[in-house]
C-alpha cells in the first residue's frame, strides 16, 4: 500500500462521518438551526458565547448566554436551515 492510501482512506472517512462543521469547531452565529438543536446544552452554551463575543468583543456573562440560548433554542424550532444569529436578541 502506499503512503498516501491510509491518508486518503482517513479523509474520506471524515468527509463522509456525517459530522457538520459546527460538531467539530466552534461556528459561533453561523451555526445553523439544524446543528444547535442537536448540540448538548454545554455545546451550544459555547456557540451562544461565541456569537455574543464576535458581536460584542467582550465576555458575555452566564445570563446573557442563557436569555440568548433560549431564543435562540426557541426560533431554531421553527426555521431549521436559518443561522443562531437570525435570532431574536441574538
Amino acid at each position: 500500500m502506499k503512503p498516501i492510501a491510509p491518508a486518503t482512506i482517513a479523509i474520506a472517512m471524515l468527509l463522509f462521518s456525517g459530522c457538520s462543521a459546527s460538531h467539530v469547531i466552534n461556528t459561533g452565529g453561523d451555526t445553523t438551526c439544524k446543528d444547535f438543536t442537536t448540540q448538548d446544552e454545554k455545546k451550544q452554551n459555547e456557540e451562544i458565547s461565541k456569537m455574543l463575543k464576535d458581536k460584542s468583543g467582550t465576555e458575555p456573562n452566564n445570563l446573557q448566554i442563557s436569555a440568548t440560548r433560549l431564543s435562540a433554542f426557541t426560533y431554531c424550532l421553527g426555521c431549521r436551515p436559518c443561522k443562531i444569529s437570525e435570532a431574536p436578541n441574538g
